[in-house]
């Protein structure tokens, strides 16, 4: 079966047809006169165990001194606060991208004043993380 998909890169827009090959079969989607009731799955939070922290929040948003990303990729762990004292190459994060895990090291020595980033987020290139003063 084929399958249209639009997309878009650098603000241009492309129609893409696909063909599914494979995989479990599914039955034709239905045009319901009434919109159905979204559905919401609850998902259980969980408090950090016993002598771990907590994942470190969002700050204020960043300023022109912020630490930019230097690739895209996922945000997999933040291993500083705001607070923390660094050193100079001292690694405030783990960055993934194409599949292998980045260290995001600290450019100058001074205190953590923001992370602009949680763990599990999508940055590109340019994009604010940590601002140490």
């Amino acid at each position: 079966m084929l399958r249209k998909f639009k997309i878009a890169i650098d603000g241009k827009e492309y129609l893409v047809e696909m063909e599914e090959i494979g995989g479990v079969p599914q039955a034709p989607v239905a045009t319901p006169t009434a919109p159905a009731a979204p559905v919401v799955e609850a998902v259980p939070t969980l408090a950090p165990a016993p002598g771990e922290q907590a994942a470190p929040t969002v700050s204020t948003p960043a300023g022109s001194d912020a630490m930019p990303s230097p690739m895209p990729g996922t945000i997999l762990k933040i291993l500083v606060n705001i607070g923390d004292t660094v050193q100079e190459n001292q690694p405030l994060m783990i960055l993934e991208a194409m599949k292998m895990e980045n260290e995001i090291v600290a450019g100058k020595a001074g205190t953590v004043t923001g992370i602009h980033v949680q763990q599990g987020d999508m940055v590109n290139p340019g994009e604010p993380l940590i601002t140490i003063n």
